[in-house]
């Protein structure tokens, strides 16, 4: 398929045995005598044009298991390389010599349980398995066939595993769902790809041509991609809201094609979609990639900038300028970011709902001041490391953002029993509270967050120097708490 940068990929044959052609491997299978009685080949070359389906083996590895829903699942395997294979599969044959005809009528009389259940019951459960398992249902039988091609099946393609062959899946999967629609998969909403090495840009080109109403692309920990597939993806599909380029390094920005851009003007700021961006661990995104993505991606409501290093606070200016509905932002570990930053993010005022500055060193009790300030409905704070914030800081931030429910002041040794005291008296609805590593914190402290937050579910006290008897209060008051501890005299 052609790509917009130029490069050709290679035509798409009409025909089943070119079709077969493009996406078989080259290593060698030995071949199977043709049944008595079998279908000719022009049939055969219907079939496969027809009711071909993508081989198990080529969504996961023969020597592998891939990692789904947190389970490891079994592959098929079809070859002795090692490697995955992309095949294509016809439906099962029902072609009977005579002499089986009589031991078939016999079975029928004997149907299975599970064939008596209704179509949509089928389609139920076929919902609940990933793409491979869905795939290895559709060789069972022709009715399995037709309700595993269900569209309604097919909202979602979720892939992963290092040794996969992706970009082969993608073209052989997309091209079986355009078969009612030429060229266009309009069922696909959403494509999760996680830890695919092999995915590249060649991947992302057959998505963007092929689904133009994806809503939600996940392609975390594909290195190989760059920002001119990404590109495309967001200027061919104007329906996307979720992207997720984690742990993609060579990504470094987030636009339109220059085309698309011309064909817009002035107007194409407006033209991408995305409510939420997660670019962590995008270690070359800068300043000036920032203010491309802010300026175009005006929509944002969820940004994630985790251990994106060389982000400075001009950088947050940019985005704060051209986004003002953020609600969830992320600069961890962004050592450039200071106080100066969370001045620019404070003007985000009561939509800013859950904000991690952790490990952000050169922020102090200045910038809390400003976020507390201006920032009242916020719920969830993650300032871990940064040691500039002391008791004052703490009580400033509980008395403006009364309605906090999560805060992480681990590791900030100038935090002491004070600073919990103004947090006990004034947020009662805190529910996770991280204090790891506070080294001027004793178990007076507790005693006051115990007796005050009620609701309190999670307690971290790592590394501190608390005694059993103020661990055992905080059980005995905060009966939902589970308490995180290094004391072993506790249990």
């Amino acid at each position: 398929m052609g790509a917009n940068n130029g490069k050709h990929y290679g035509s798409e044959g009409k025909g089943s045995s070119s079709l077969s052609s493009d996406v078989s491997s080259s290593t060698d299978h030995t071949p199977t005598k043709a049944p008595k009685n079998a279908a000719t080949s022009e049939d055969s070359d219907v079939s496969m044009r027809t009711l071909s389906t993508p081989s198990p083996a080529l969504i996961c590895p023969p020597t592998s298991q891939a990692l789904i829903n947190g389970k490891d699942s079994s592959t098929s395997s079809s070859s002795v390389t090692g490697e995955t294979i992309a095949m294509v599969h016809t439906a099962p044959n029902t072609c009977l010599s005579h002499s089986n005809i009589r031991t078939v009528s016999r079975l029928q009389k004997e149907q299975a349980p599970i064939d008596i259940l209704p179509d949509y019951s089928f389609i139920q459960i076929f919902s609940h398995l990933p793409t491979n398992q869905l795939c290895h249902c559709a060789r069972v039988c022709h009715r399995w066939y037709n309700l595993a091609w269900d569209p309604r099946l097919w909202r979602t393609i979720r892939l992963m595993g290092d040794l996969l062959h992706v970009d082969r899946a993608l073209k052989i999967l997309t091209r079986r769902l355009c078969q009612d629609t030429p060229n266009v998969c309009l069922m696909l909403e959403t494509v999760v790809i996680s830890g695919c090495r092999r995915l590249t840009d060649r991947g992302l080109y057959t998505i963007a041509q092929c689904c133009p109403e994806l809503r939600r692309l996940e392609v975390s920990g594909c290195y190989n991609i760059s920002n001119e597939a990404v590109f495309d993806i967001v200027s061919r599909c104007p329906n996307l809201e979720h992207l997720d380029v984690s742990g993609c390094s060579k990504v470094t920005c987030i636009s339109l094609t220059r085309e698309v851009s011309v064909k817009l003007s002035p107007m194409h700021g407006k033209q991408i979609s995305i409510r939420y961006l997660d670019m962590t661990d995008c270690f070359v995104l800068e300043d000036e990639g920032l203010h491309t993505i802010a300026a175009h991606c005006t929509q944002l409501t969820h940004l994630y900038l985790r251990r994106c290093v060389r982000i400075t606070d001009e950088g947050l200016r940019y985005l704060v300028i051209h986004c003002t509905s953020v609600k969830e932002l992320s600069v961890s570990d962004c050592r450039f970011v200071s106080d100066f930053g969370l001045r620019e993010i404070a003007k985000l005022e009561s939509r800013l709902r859950y904000l991690s500055i952790a490990h952000c060193g050169r922020v102090t009790d200045v910038g809390i001041h400003y976020v507390a300030k201006y920032c009242a409905k916020l719920r969830y704070l993650n300032a871990r490391g940064c040691e500039g914030i002391t008791d004052h800081g703490l009580e400033y931030l509980a008395k403006n953002c009364t309605k906090l429910k999560s805060l992480d002041i681990g590791k900030c040794p100038l935090v002491s029993d004070t600073g919990l005291e103004f947090l006990a008296l004034n947020c009662f609805n805190l529910k996770r509270l991280s204090l790891k590593s506070c080294e001027s914190i004793t178990g007076g402290g507790l005693h006051i967050v115990a007796a005050n937050c009620f609701d309190l579910q999670l307690l971290n006290v790592q590394d501190c120097e608390i005694p059993v008897e103020a661990l055992q209060f905080v059980k005995r008051h905060c009966k939902r708490c589970v308490i995180e501890h290094t004391n072993p005299a506790f249990f």
